[in-house]
């Protein structure tokens, strides 16, 4: 039997296999308005095919936890009741075909308020439906991005309490895991790192002082999360820096705390947190630091990052370098990846009846 379409099961809930699909931003909601941040007819197109395509757990992309968290003025948002009523379509026909509705909690931080990629990716202001991003430090992410407002130790929490709520929101929308999203050098991933949070009160300094808001913000939406399905959450492992940043030392003593603080499996991903490094991207070069994870904590890890192939998404999880496997842009290209990697693979993944005789 292939290893990649085990079952997986974390606290009550059971993946059918191991083919996960990463969350990806798809920028096409309303900027503003009653249906800013609500999904629309793409994002429902876009998510229900990869779900007839046999993904067994589709994250939905990072979804703001406040209109000033999203990272474009076009992402979804999780902030009203609105967007959850329009998320609910989406949720009801993943769990429909067999998979598993999962979603990302994500605050931008300093790296808020940019333009869709396709239009370039810079920052925008008011006259482009902009704001002011915010972050842990006055400390602009890269030259041309403007400097974020410093949270207060107030604003920090009334954060920790968007995170809470979105949760809950999440929960209302159908949704069966959820991740929080500290990576790629957004909000909970700059006071992770030392490059980009220079605060010298309770949340800046020391380690643990860098990991107490990611902590925090675990903890408000583990309890509002319930005890029998998954929390999970995407880290950067590293900055990628030779020296003044987040390192893979740090990401495993970061995921035995997460550990205790209830988060079930860690999706290990790299970068993002400092502009211009130097990435030696390859076929699977970010599975070693999930395995290391796995490995050191015993804390189950999804791989992510140019895994393409299904002998290498096999091979990745038969060695234990991995318990799941996340495509990104793959899935982007392939939204019936798992079929063609199940064919290739020997193994069966259930098929719509309307698929049935092809």
């Amino acid at each position: 039997m292939s290893a990649l379409f085990e079952p997986l099961t974390l606290r009550s809930l059971t993946f059918p296999h191991r083919v996960w699909m990463a969350p990806m931003c798809q920028y096409s909601a309303a900027p503003e308005g009653p249906l800013a941040g609500v999904a629309t007819d793409w994002h429902f197109t876009h998510y229900a095919a990869r779900a007839t395509g046999g993904t067994a757990l589709v994250i939905q992309e990072a979804t703001a936890v406040s209109p000033e968290g999203r990272i474009s003025p076009y992402d979804l948002g999780i902030w009203n009741d609105t967007q959850v009523e329009a998320l609910r379509r989406i949720t009801g026909f993943v769990t429909e075909h067999g998979g598993i509705p999962g979603v990302q909690l994500a605050h931008a931080g300093r790296k808020a308020s940019t333009e869709r990629p396709w239009k370039g990716g810079a920052p925008v202001g008011p006259e482009a439906h902009g704001w002011q991003p915010s972050g842990p430090s006055p400390v602009a992410f890269a030259e041309g991005h403007p400097v974020p407002h410093e949270l207060t130790a107030d604003e920090i929490r009334e954060v920790v309490g968007q995170f809470g709520a979105a949760a809950r929101r999440a929960l209302a929308a159908g949704f069966k895991a959820v991740e929080v999203h500290g990576a790629h050098g957004y909000l909970i991933g700059e006071f992770l790192s030392p490059h980009g949070n220079h605060r010298t009160d309770g949340y800046g300094g020391s380690f643990e002082n860098r990991v107490r808001f990611a902590l925090e913000v675990v903890d408000a939406v583990r309890a509002e999360w319930p005890e029998d399905l998954p929390v999970l959450f995407r880290i950067s492992a590293t900055d990628w820096l030779e020296e003044g940043g987040w390192t893979g030392d740090d990401t495993v003593r970061f995921a035995a705390l997460l550990k205790e603080h209830g988060v079930d499996l860690l999706d290990v991903s790299t970068g993002g947190n400092a502009a211009g490094v130097r990435i030696p991207v390859a076929p699977g070069y970010q599975v070693p630091f999930a395995t290391r994870v796995r490995a050191e904590t015993g804390l189950p890890v999804a791989a992510v990052g140019l895994i393409t192939d299904p002998a290498q998404a096999e091979k990745i999880v038969a060695n234990g370098e991995a318990d799941a496997v996340l495509l990104g842009r793959e899935l982007l290209r392939d939204p019936y990846w798992a079929r063609r990697a199940a064919r290739e693979l020997g193994a069966e993944i259930r098929t719509p009846g309307q698929y049935a005789r092809a």
